[in-house]
């Protein structure tokens, strides 16, 4: 259909898409996409965005501009409105396809002009520093008092401050935006490529810029992870994941281009953003996704080149090369004028962009010791590499860095720019994955609706490529019985036995026939992963697999895959079709092989103090033939600890009740019995270990134990197992009042894990899991470990409402429960009616903190009047929240009668002189109130002054 057509059918749709969550952003950005690409003309933007003029028509005015513009803009505000909208307002839209095309090619153009083709990127640098732009402004003279005052109406949010700002400067000229430009140059350094207008490329350098594009688009279009998927379209299955910057940052979602962009910035000097996230958190697909939005001109237009690199490929690489050979041998060879172009790269540093994909997989530790400065130097590929990151080499390009975060230790995070978190998809990811990937609606339906039925599962999911495996195996999803599916190896069994009886459907096997028919395909699987895993091979020679004993018949069960960056006409390489997949073959290897050394399994739990000389003890546990086939070069090979926790984590799974009847006839019993207490005996002696570093508490101080992720690894390991006795014996000996873990990484999948093991501890503990990316499910899913919890702490971890919804009736029913901190998640003032429950209900309740939420002076009333009879509460925090006047007000009369409330937090709100005279009236009849904080509110200084005189316990 044409896209035409699309507008007029969607009509409804789209106006609905644009306008339904109430705020303008969403048709601010499509207009600054079409500004930006020429669909839209300056005074057609004006014409639209009449100042106090309703939402809905605005919109409207656009569709019918954009119609009667003709094909090419209805196609291009398809193509806006797909990269604006979230992902879950997709599924309800047909977007054929379009995509919006632009020249790249670069020509001079007047400055004023060059803040439209400029707009998007624009708007985000400047919503962040629009103080600092108004300054360096009204200092040149070119905006008064006034305009700055229009820019900063408090109606207005950051972004859309930016675009006033945008459109004043527009109205002033070119020397008011060379000012603008020059201030953001200056701010955000040499990253910064805002005056890219000014660079003309010669007619070679245009051949070489098509054909780079050309390369990165063929690389990009089709989905590369999971074998490719049968050749899927990256646009048809890709689905946004969550990001998030370290947690002091913005709470702003973060989009593809702000892995770019200026927010999260903590070193101006460097020039390497860290994507960093768990295995099979989607990174890879991620990185895929920016190097098709550049290469179609839809994304990152501050860059002209983008060079891509896979750290897979760029691990086998044996020669010593220079920067221009890494560039033109490894991603696109210039037919002409190389080094004219290398000379143009080297000049223009700011218009590169360098993407490195998996950098945990490289066979050397990052190390600044071998500094390189010069571009033209052969050194190892290793050694470029970690030049290019710390910014000896090519300073002033930009890098993209993609890796686990266990491989990333302080040494490498010194020479980062910022790091983004990749926490895997959202509930509503899920949901629009799991249909795109079924193109019958009723199957997804019915995927959908399993997942629902079980939490546990539905946890897994956020994981992509655990999602990945769940839409897969549908069919073999739908025929388990309800809830059979819990743990991670659950799930991995369901694709071996997917993938082994897809390739024999006519000859499907009753029972664990499947098995036993595929016996030897395992086996030799199995030793391919486990001797890769130990040497950190994930590219395999096909003299390799023969070595093992791989044979075609075993390639074509589908575990194996051609490796597309490593396989020409003459030499063939193959790797798994994910590296968790190679993880639970070296797992079934440990577990089947019945002449496996019996220090494997205690080496492999032993990781979390591994020294040097500890891995060459772990390495020693392979067979000598296997390690002499490594490819040249691995002799400075580190045992990657994260891939061998995982093969751990699995091989406890392996081993548990469930499965163990599975290998009888692959493993004599005797030998499964000694591997299944090896593993329950490394559990217990893990967690002993950690029980023993916990210090004692100093005088007057609760004891506590902080955590750290090895021990959350071992609570998964025993997960897996599902050994309720190994689980209750180690908590029986786990002496604690309070139990931190923060920063560990913790989502839905690891709060099952320690809902199970928790819930066996003696006595109430407080449980602090701040800053991890808990989300609603994994609310739920600690639901199991309340009773044994008097304090829960929940600081940052993305719970909105409907979490609390699922948290608060289960707090209610426990004796202990007495504390609840909810710093910064996105609750607003329909939870409060949760909370007024359990203060009315829980007479025993001491601290609420709901700090840096939007629960408003509804959420606040509401509180209120919860808290009329309460006779025990201490610390009430309402910290940014956006309270005012009639709140605090409201707040004021519990003030007026508690006996019992010592510490209230009012900080950073939006009340006015009358709220604090009605706080500093009720604080006259209790004495009891230690200190009530109101900084950053709305007062004057005098005002201030003021009260403090009049009220000492005010603390402004």
């Amino acid at each position: 259909m044409l896209a035409q057509e699309l507008v007029l059918k969607q009509r409804t749709e789209l106006l609905h898409a644009l306008c339904s969550s109430g705020s303008s952003e969403h048709l601010e950005r499509v207009l600054d996409l079409l500004l930006a690409h020429g669909e839209l003309e300056w005074e057609e933007y004006q014409n639209i965005q009449i100042p106090g003029r309703a939402l809905y028509t605005n919109a409207r005015q656009l569709l019918d501009l954009v119609y009667t513009k003709g094909a090419v803009t209805c196609e291009g505000l398809l193509s806006a409105l797909k990269l604006t909208l979230p992902e879950g307002q997709h599924a309800s839209l047909s977007f054929s396809g379009c995509s919006l095309n632009r020249d790249r090619n670069v020509c001079h153009k007047p400055t004023s002009e060059s803040l439209l083709n400029r707009r998007p990127s624009l708007v985000r640098k400047l919503q962040g520093c629009i103080s600092g732009a108004l300054e360096a402004l009204t200092r040149s003279g070119h905006f008064t008092s006034g305009d700055c005052d229009e820019v900063r109406l408090p109606i207005h949010t950051p972004s859309q401050q930016a675009r006033r700002l945008l459109d004043h400067v527009r109205s002033k000229g070119d020397p008011a935006a060379e000012v603008v430009l020059d201030f953001i140059q200056q701010k955000y350094g040499s990253g910064s490529s805002l005056n890219q207008e000014k660079v003309e490329l010669s007619k070679e350098f245009q051949k070489f810029q098509k054909k780079l594009t050309s390369s990165v688009l063929a690389q990009s279009c089709f989905l590369s992870t999971y074998g490719g998927t049968s050749h899927m379209s990256l646009d048809e299955i890709y689905t946004d994941v969550e990001l998030e910057l370290s947690h002091d940052c913005t709470e702003a979602p973060l989009g593809l281009e702000d892995i770019v962009g200026t927010a999260g910035t903590k070193n101006v000097e460097a020039d390497t953003v860290l994507v960093s996230g768990e295995a099979g958190s989607g990174k890879s697909t991620l990185i895929q996704r920016l190097h098709l939005l550049w290469a179609r001109g839809t994304a990152l237009q501050d860059f002209l080149f983008l060079f891509p690199f896979s750290c897979r490929k760029l691990n086998s690489e044996q020669r010593e090369l220079s920067v221009q050979e890494l560039l033109f041998q490894h991603c696109c060879w210039p037919d002409r004028d190389q080094e004219e172009i290398f000379q143009f790269i080297l000049d223009h540093p700011h218009l590169i962009l360098f993407t490195f994909d998996g950098l945990d997989e490289f066979k050397q530790s990052f190390s600044d010791e071998h500094r390189l400065c010069c571009p033209t130097q052969r050194a190892p590929v290793h050694i470029l590499l970690f030049n290019l990151i710390q910014g000896s080499l090519m300073k002033g390009v930009w890098k993209v860095v993609t890796s686990r975060p266990e491989a990333v230790g302080p040494v490498l995070r010194k020479h980062l720019r910022k790091e983004v978190f990749l926490k895997g998809f959202s509930p509503s990811g899920i949901d629009c994955f799991v249909r795109k990937h079924h193109s019958d609606p009723t199957v997804a339906a019915k995927v959908l609706g399993s997942l629902q039925t079980n939490t546990a599962l539905l946890g897994l999911c956020h994981s992509p490529v655990l999602c990945w495996i769940v839409s897969q195996c549908h069919r073999e999803l739908l025929g388990c019985e309800e809830g059979s599916l819990q743990t991670i190896t659950d799930v991995y069994m369901m694709i071996l036995q997917h993938f082994l009886q897809h390739q024999r459907p006519e000859k499907t096997s009753v029972g664990l026939g499947w098995l036993q028919e595929n016996k030897e395909t395992v086996l030799h699987l199995g030793q391919l992963a486990f001797d890769g895993i130990g040497n950190t091979c994930y590219v395999f020679s096909f003299s390799h697999l023969k070595m093992c004993g791989v044979s075609e018949k075993d390639i074509s069960m589908g575990f194996l895959i051609l490796s597309k960056d490593m396989s020409f006409s003459h030499s063939r390489h193959y790797e798994f079709l994910h590296v968790t997949i190679q993880c639970f073959f070296a797992a079934l290897h440990i577990v089947l092989s019945s002449c496996s050394d019996r220090s494997t399994i205690p080496k492999l739990f032993e990781l979390q103090d591994m020294t040097e000389s500890g891995i060459e003890c772990f390495r020693a546990c392979f067979p000598a033939t296997h390690q002499e086939q490594q490819v040249p070069g691995d002799q400075d090979t580190a045992v990657e600890k994260p891939n061998l926790q995982i093969t751990a984590t699995f091989m406890s799974g392996l081993l548990s009740d469930r499965y163990l009847s599975m290998w009888h006839q692959s493993c004599p019993s005797t030998t499964l019995e000694r591997k299944v207490k090896q593993v329950s005996k490394c559990l217990s002696k893990g967690l002993q270990k950690h029980f023993r570093s916990i210090p004692q508490p100093v005088a007057g101080e609760k004891k506590s134990m902080h955590a750290m992720p090895d021990f959350v690894w071992l609570i998964k390991c025993i997960y897996e197992m599902q050994e309720t006795r190994i689980a209750k014996d180690a908590m029986s000996k786990l002496e604690v009042d309070h139990l931190k873990l923060t920063y560990c990484n913790i989502g839905p999948i690891e709060c099952t894990a320690l809902a199970y093991v928790l819930q066996h501890l003696k006595g109430p503990v407080g449980l602090q899991l701040d800053n991890n990316s808990i989300g609603d499910v994994g609310v739920e899913q600690l639901l199991p470990c309340m009773h044994i919890c008097n304090a829960l702490y929940l600081r940052n971890n993305n719970i909105t409402d409907e979490g609390i919804g699922k948290l608060i009736p289960k707090c209610i029913q426990c004796v202990n429960f007495q504390k609840i901190a909810l710093f910064n998640n996105k609750l607003t003032d329909a939870c409060t009616q949760h909370f007024s429950l359990l203060l009315k209900t829980k007479q025993n309740f001491l601290s609420l903190r709901l700090w840096g939420n939007k629960i408003g002076d509804a959420g606040a009333q509401a509180l209120a009047d919860a808290l009329q009879n309460s006779e025990t509460l201490l610390w009430l925090s309402l910290v940014g929240n956006g309270v005012g006047s009639t709140g605090a007000c409201a707040l004021a009369n519990i003030i007026r009668h508690s006996s019992s409330l010592e510490e209230i937090w009012l900080t950073e709100n939006c009340i006015t002189k009358t709220g604090v005279e009605c706080l500093i009236q009720a604080l006259k009849h209790n004495q009891h109130v230690k200190s009530l904080w109101l900084r950053n509110n709305h007062l004057s200084s005098e005002e201030v002054e003021d009260m403090m005189q009049r009220e000492s316990r005010l603390v402004f």
